[in-house]
C-alpha cells in the first residue's frame, strides 16, 4: 500500500485541514459513543457530496474500506472500525459538513444531506407547522437524519414507527467493483454522477422536476401494525425484513448521500398524563385497551421503573439541568467537551479517563432537587411509571377513561401541566444515560455494563422481566424503561465483579429468544450483536466486495465476505 499518495489524493480532495491524520485526533472518530473502537488510516471530512464521491472514487481505485459516518451517536459501536484485523485499510469519512436540509411539498416532505441532524430539520420545520419523525431523544443527542434512516432506528412516536424511506440517493460498489451512483429519490438531478449531486446540494431543481412514485417515504402501515395487540409478533425490529430497502437499514453498506422523507403536522393541543401503579398487568391491560379501542393513538407512551427512576435523578441530574435550562441545542456541544475532556484525561497515567462523569457528577450535586413534588410522590407510592401523551381528542378519550380505570383497579394518575409535562418527559430521557454514568462512578467496585433493547411480541404479558436466581444474583444493578405501547424495553444492568459478562449475556439473549422477542429493537447491531439471516443477506446483496463498513453485525471483515 502506498500510503503517502493514497494521502496526497485524499487531500487534494478536501484540503489538509479536513484529513485528520494524528492519533489522538482521530479518536474522536474511531471510537464509537458507547461501544466499540478501532485504528484507521485517516478520517477525511468532505465538504460537499461531489468531495464524497471523489473520495469513494480513491478508495475504490486503492482497494480501501470505507466507513461512513455521520454524528457517531450510535451505541453499538456501528459508526467506527472494530479492532485492527481488517484485511485492507480503513478510511473514515464523516459527513457532518454536509447538513443541508430542501423542503419540498409545501413542508409535507424533505430531503436530508448525508450529515443534515433532527436538530436542524426540527428548527427548519417550525415555520410550516410540522415536525420531524424523532422530536425529543435522537434530536437532542445531535443524531443525523440518514443515520436514522440507515439503521431503522427511531419509532419512540407510537403514530410513525421506525424511520423508514424508499427514496434516496446513495454510491454503490457492485460485484465487479465498479462504484456507480443510484437516485432513487424522486427528483430529476441530470445525468452524470458529479452533476447530480451538485444539483441535489445546492437545491437545483424545480418543484416540476420532483416526482411522487408510489413509493414510501415513512413507515405508513405502522399505525394499523401497533394496533395489532394479538399478534405474536413485535411491532418494531431493525431487522424486520419489511422495513429494509436500499438505503433503509443499511448499516452503512451503501455510501448514503440523501433520503427524501414525510413529515407531520404539530398537534394544536397536547396533554401528558402521569400513570403510577405496582402492578406491570395494570399497565398491561391499560396499553391494550388504549392501542385497541382509541379512536386517537397516543404520541408517545414512556415507562419508567423506580429504580430507574431513582438512578436518572441521581446520575443523570446534569444532564436534566443542562437540557433544562439551556435547550436541547447545547447537549451536541456538551457532549463534545465531554469527549475532548475524557480523550485529554486518558493520557495522563494518574487521571482517570472518566474525568468528565466526575466532574459533572460532583457540580450536580449542588443543585437542589428539579423533580416536581406529585413526581416525587408517585415515586414514593408506585414501583411503575408510564408518561403517555395524547393529543386532539386523544385527550378527551384519555381523560374519560382514565376516571373510569382507576376506580376498580390498583394505582392512580394526573394531568401534568406544562412544567410537570416537560420534566416528566425530559426525565424520562435522560434515564437512558444513568447507567452509564452509575458505571463510571462506580467502576473500582463494579463489573461490567450491559444495556440490551428488547422487541417484544405485541401479545406479550409477561413483559416486565422476572429473572431467575440464578441470574439476578450476578447483577448489582437493573435499570428498565421504555416504549411501552410498542413493547420495546431498554433493559440495563451493571453485573458483579468477576462474573462472565459475555456467558451472562448469552444466557439473557436465550430467554429472549425462548418468548419470541427480537433483538435489538432500535439500536441496530453495530459491532456488538450478530446479525440474523435476513439481515446478514441483505447486507451482501447490497455490498458483494464488503467494501462499506465490513464487519457490521459480527459478519466477515473480509472482501468478498471471505472467512477467516
Amino acid at each position: 500500500m502506498d500510503k503517502k499518495n493514497i494521502l496526497d489524493s485524499l487531500r487534494l480532495v478536501v484540503g489538509n485541514k479536513y484529513l485528520i491524520t494524528a492519533n489522538w485526533k482521530k479518536q474522536s472518530f474511531s471510537k464509537g459513543w458507547r461501544y466499540g473502537e478501532g485504528d484507521a488510516l485517516a478520517v477525511a471530512k468532505p465538504g460537499s457530496l461531489v468531495e464524497i464521491w471523489k473520495i469513494l472514487q480513491i478508495c475504490v481505485e486503492f482497494d480501501i474500506i470505507v466507513i461512513m459516518q455521520a454524528a457517531n451517536t450510535g451505541l453499538t459501536g456501528g459508526s467506527t472500525p472494530y479492532g485492527n484485523d481488517y484485511d485492507r485499510p480503513v478510511l473514515i469519512i464523516n459527513t457532518m459538513r454536509i447538513n443541508d436540509i430542501h423542503v419540498i411539498n409545501e413542508g409535507k416532505q424533505i430531503v436530508g444531506l448525508s450529515g443534515s441532524t433532527l436538530f436542524e430539520l426540527e428548527n427548519i420545520l417550525a415555520p410550516y407547522d410540522r415536525e420531524p419523525h424523532s422530536v425529543i431523544g435522537s434530536s437532542c443527542i445531535g443524531a443525523s437524519i440518514v443515520g436514522g434512516i440507515c439503521n431503522n432506528s427511531g419509532g419512540a412516536l407510537v403514530k410513525r414507527g421506525p424511520a423508514y424511506t424508499e427514496m434516496s440517493i446513495y454510491a454503490q460498489i457492485d460485484t465487479n467493483g465498479k462504484l456507480k451512483l443510484i437516485n432513487d429519490i424522486g427528483i430529476k438531478l441530470g445525468s452524470e454522477p458529479e452533476e447530480i449531486l451538485h444539483n441535489l446540494q445546492k437545491g437545483e431543481f424545480s418543484p416540476s422536476q420532483i416526482s411522487f412514485p408510489n413509493k414510501l417515504a415513512s413507515d405508513n402501515e405502522y399505525q394499523e401494525r401497533i394496533r395489532d395487540v394479538y399478534a405474536d409478533t413485535p411491532a418494531r425490529f431493525n431487522a424486520d425484513g419489511r422495513r429494509l430497502h436500499g438505503a433503509s437499514g443499511c448499516a452503512g453498506k451503501l455510501a448514503v448521500f440523501a433520503v427524501r422523507l414525510d413529515t407531520y403536522p404539530i398537534p394544536r393541543r397536547n396533554q401528558v398524563f402521569y400513570v403510577g401503579t405496582n402492578s406491570s398487568y395494570v399497565l398491561g391491560k391499560i396499553r391494550k385497551d388504549i392501542l385497541s379501542t382509541f379512536k386517537n393513538l397516543p404520541i408517545s407512551g414512556e415507562y419508567l421503573h423506580r429504580d430507574c427512576y431513582d438512578a436518572a435523578k441521581k446520575y443523570s441530574k446534569d444532564t436534566f439541568i443542562a437540557i433544562d435550562k439551556m435547550g436541547p441545542s447545547f447537549i451536541p456541544k456538551l457532549f463534545e467537551f465531554k469527549r475532548r475532556v475524557d480523550l485529554f484525561a486518558s493520557k495522563i497515567p494518574f487521571i482517570s479517563n472518566k474525568l468528565s462523569d466526575v466532574i459533572m457528577q460532583f457540580l450536580s450535586y449542588l443543585w437542589p432537587n428539579h423533580l416536581p413534588k406529585r413526581m416525587e410522590d408517585y415515586r414514593n407510592k408506585y414501583q411503575h411509571h408510564w408518561i403517555i401523551e395524547l393529543s386532539d381528542d386523544g385527550i378527551d378519550e384519555a381523560r374519560i377513561y382514565f376516571k373510569d380505570f382507576f376506580k376498580s383497579n390498583e394505582g392512580n394518575y394526573f394531568e401534568c401541566t406544562k412544567k410537570e409535562s416537560k420534566k416528566a418527559i425530559l426525565h424520562r430521557f435522560v434515564a437512558a444515560g444513568s447507567v452509564a454514568r452509575y458505571h463510571a462512578m462506580n467502576s473500582k467496585k463494579s463489573g461490567e455494563m450491559m444495556s440490551i433493547d428488547i422487541a417484544f411480541p405485541r401479545n406479550e404479558k409477561d413483559w416486565f422481566e422476572k429473572l431467575p436466581p440464578e441470574i439476578d444474583d450476578l447483577l448489582e444493578l437493573k435499570l428498565y424503561y421504555g416504549h411501552l405501547f410498542c413493547h420495546v424495553l431498554h433493559q440495563n444492568y451493571v453485573i458483579k465483579k468477576g462474573v462472565d459478562a459475555k456467558e451472562l449475556k448469552m444466557k439473557l439473549l436465550k430467554s429472549y429468544d425462548e418468548r419470541g422477542a427480537e433483538y435489538p429493537a432500535e439500536h441496530n447491531v453495530g459491532h456488538e450483536y450478530f446479525a440474523k439471516p435476513t439481515l446478514s443477506n441483505f447486507y451482501k446483496k447490497l455490498d458483494p466486495t464488503n467494501s462499506l463498513n465490513p464487519g457490521i453485525g459480527r459478519t466477515s471483515k473480509r472482501k468478498y465476505w471471505k472467512q477467516g
